[in-house]
């Protein structure tokens, strides 16, 4: 390859970089990645019995690492 391709490519790189960069910036400072409503929606959605399914999976587990011992 030719040093002027290299070049073109490292320079193109570059400045598709500098805008993923600038782009991200920006979300993040306008917010873009803040989602307060969804652990406040997904709680007040769930039902209780789809708790309560998670809480017994969640002792189930708990038991079973306590009786589980290696030889």
């Amino acid at each position: 390859m030719d040093s002027w391709v290299i070049a073109m490519m490292l320079g193109a790189s570059l400045f598709l970089g500098a805008i993923a960069l600038f782009a991200f910036l920006w979300a993040v400072k306008n917010g873009q990645f803040d989602d307060e409503e969804k652990f406040l929606n997904a709680a007040k959605f769930d039902g209780e019995e789809e708790l309560n399914d998670a809480l017994k999976r969640e002792q189930k587990k708990e038991d079973l690492k306590k009786s589980y011992r290696p030889e």
